[in-house]
């Protein structure tokens, strides 16, 4: 199966760049390239891309924004953004936006495919090296007194464990340790929690644990 990817960023130079990355790979075809986000919503509905790289910090109409309208549609792109600040405050508005993940702009190349490509399959995204301290200032950042936005009674005990031990950041093969579980099973406990509860992929269920109660900071 073709990635069909779409290009996002108000610099020509780092776009061209990123296509290059991109387009030397036989399963990915980059649709197009917009320098804001009004361009990469239009693009998105006329390109109909499944994974769209999206900068954050654009004039015009930034990324969250872009990502925020881009994600309500039916059906929509895996949105994965690209920042060059780690713990930039925009990273948690856009993944609060709907964004499946985000990526440092000095990524290497290969890691940069290996991203599209996770995101592409369904998967969620987070730098690895910054996970656990983007998952802790999103934490602090959420509101802790809210009322839950969604009924997690539908949620088996076992299906809470694993939901509070992803929002703390851990992989399904460390919750398969710390829960004593196989890989295999933890991957299925994860699938049943995102379709019980409507959520795309892990970065929603790491923001509904958060501002439903279901975990406080510093836990």
């Amino acid at each position: 199966m073709t990635i069909r990817a779409l290009v996002v960023d108000d610099q020509a130079l780092v776009r061209a760049g990123f296509r290059m990355i991109l387009e030397a790979e036989p399963d990915i075809h980059v649709v197009g390239e917009a320098a804001d986000g009004r361009e990469a919503i239009e693009l998105a509905e006329r390109a109909q891309p499944d994974v769209i790289l999206m900068d954050i910090r654009m004039p015009e109409l930034d990324g969250v924004e872009a990502t925020a309208r881009i994600t309500a549609a039916d059906d929509p792109p895996r949105v994965l953004i690209l920042t060059t600040f780690d713990l930039d405050e925009y990273v948690f508005a856009a993944l609060r936006a709907g964004a499946s993940g985000f990526l440092l702009k000095d990524t290497p190349a290969e890691d940069l495919v290996a991203a599209v490509r996770v995101v592409a399959s369904g998967d969620a995204l987070l730098a690895p090296s910054v996970t656990r301290r983007v998952i802790e200032e999103f934490a602090t950042s959420a509101p802790t007194d809210r009322a839950p936005v969604i009924d997690l009674s539908a949620l088996t005990e076992r299906e809470r464990e694993v939901l509070v031990l992803m929002a703390r950041g851990l992989s399904n093969a460390e919750i398969a340790g710390e829960l004593y579980l196989g890989e295999t099973t933890v991957k299925t406990h994860v699938g049943r929690v995102l379709m019980k509860l409507q959520l795309r992929d892990r970065v929603q269920a790491v923001v509904l644990a958060y501002e439903s109660g279901l975990v406080r900071p510093g836990q």
